[in-house]
């Protein structure tokens, strides 16, 4: 790591005295001071990968600089998800803990039925045989926006033991129906089972993420549902980045594009490409890609009755994350103008949504250096983001700590410090 940042320092020099800047001059275009620089030139102190991108838009490195940055330790190699006609056995504590474990039928025999206690529920899940079929189906459509809309408003914790639940139900009915209402159900298991899967990497859970994300693919595919399957490598492309794995959330997301699915999907698939084409400091083909995004998501065609694959709650998806993707790459305040507009939309009654997106508001305009208003815009947010209890939005809200802790004379930023505390406390409890 030294050397590296030996590396990374010497090469920031070079490029800074070939601009004709002083450290305090380039100080003031990233927003860090002189001091926090020397340390970074002389190799004391690694770059961050934020710093780094900052400086490479400010001295036109093209990427140059993010180069020099090591990524995160984690491995590139997503674990792979295999079934062996399992168990799912799922415990709830009276303390409000639960837990999920699928089990391959051997371990429960193994363990001995007298170590589990079972209840019975009485009558089985048979599937009625008269007009009951559609009011059944449409009454488990209408439980999964409910579950969207709680999912919003509440941590990973109230959902997740429902939403299994639920997804064992309805693959169970599909078991006993008939051909055209046993697609309709397993089409609507895979979305239960995709949005576990999405509530799970919100608990910070990458593998059951992945486990639930594949068994959502199993049960389309089995509808005859082939658009979840490709969506499937569009959420491996995500959780990849997440985890710092940025060559391998592009090749997925490159993957996805390539493919036959649906223009929802596929224009899903260009947007997670932006975002790793922005954190590896490629603006020209980001906004390509983004552009190609655009074009694709206004050709979806989706049947307004199935359930919507990806976020629901953005007016305008790719401009959102247009926003994010020119934070990503070293523009922070062209990136605070975007958001300020696209967050403005988001429905009141989406916290996790508006959290999400107004925590990397206020991280725009903290690295811009407006930190008034960073700290105003992530004021009103304290309260939602411990609420919804993300590990994704967590991660957000230490990078925002981080950013105001280096203007810590600053009159909002010590205003805002205790209660700032207060939910990474509670966010990592």
């Amino acid at each position: 790591m030294l050397e590296q940042s030996h590396g990374f320092g010497a090469e920031l020099r070079r490029l800074r005295l070939e601009r004709h800047l002083s450290l305090a001059q380039l100080g003031q275009l990233v927003h860090y001071s002189k001091s926090q620089l020397s340390k970074v030139e002389r190799g004391l102190k690694p770059p961050s990968s934020e710093l780094a991108r900052l400086c490479d838009t400010q001295l036109k490195a093209d990427g140059a600089l993010a180069a020099l940055v090591p990524g995160r330790a984690q491995s590139s190699v997503l674990p792979a998800i295999t079934y062996d006609g399992e168990v799912w056995s799922m415990h709830l504590g009276k303390d409000g803990s639960g837990s999920f474990q699928p089990m391959g039928r051997r371990q429960v025999i193994g363990a001995g039925a007298a170590s589990i206690l079972s209840m019975k529920l009485g009558g089985g899940l048979n599937f009625p045989v008269d007009t009951g079929t559609t009011t059944l189906i449409d009454a488990q459509r209408s439980m999964f926006h409910q579950f969207r809309r709680l999912g919003q408003a509440s941590g990973p914790a109230a959902v997740l033991p429902s939403l299994v639940a639920q997804t064992h139900s309805l693959t169970q009915l599909a078991s006993r129906a008939g051909t055209t209402d046993r697609q309709a159900l397993l089409v609507l298991a895979s979305r239960y089972a995709e949005y576990t899967g999405w509530m799970a990497q919100e608990a910070g859970n990458d593998e059951a993420a992945l486990w639930w994300t594949d068994r959502a693919v199993e049960y389309a595919k089995a509808g005859n549902d082939r658009g979840l399957a490709v969506y499937a490598v569009v959420r491996r492309a995500l959780i990849s980045l997440f985890r710092g794995n940025v060559e391998t959330a592009a090749g997925l997301a490159r993957q996805a594009l390539e493919s036959d699915a649906s223009p929802r999907v596929r224009g899903l698939a260009a947007q997670h490409l932006a975002q790793s084409l922005a954190v590896s400091g490629d603006y020209t083909a980001c906004m390509r890609s983004l552009d190609q995004a655009r074009d694709l998501l206004a050709l979806d065609s989706e049947d307004p009755a199935t359930p919507v694959i990806g976020t629901s709650h953005v007016p305008d998806v790719v401009s959102m994350f247009t926003g994010w993707c020119l934070h990503e790459l070293g523009r922070p305040k062209l990136a605070a103008e975007a958001l300020d507009k696209e967050t403005a939309r988001i429905p009141g009654h989406a916290l996790r949504t508006r959290s999400r997106h107004g925590l990397r508001h206020a991280l725009a305009h903290a690295v811009a250096g407006e930190i008034d208003q960073a700290c105003h815009v992530a004021s009103a947010l304290l309260g939602p983001v411990t609420a919804v209890h993300s590990a994704t939005i967590a991660a957000d809200l230490r990078r925002l700590a981080r950013v105001l802790g280096r203007h810590s004379r600053n009159a909002s930023v010590r205003a805002l410090e205790p209660a700032l505390a207060d939910a990474l406390t509670a966010l990592t409890a």
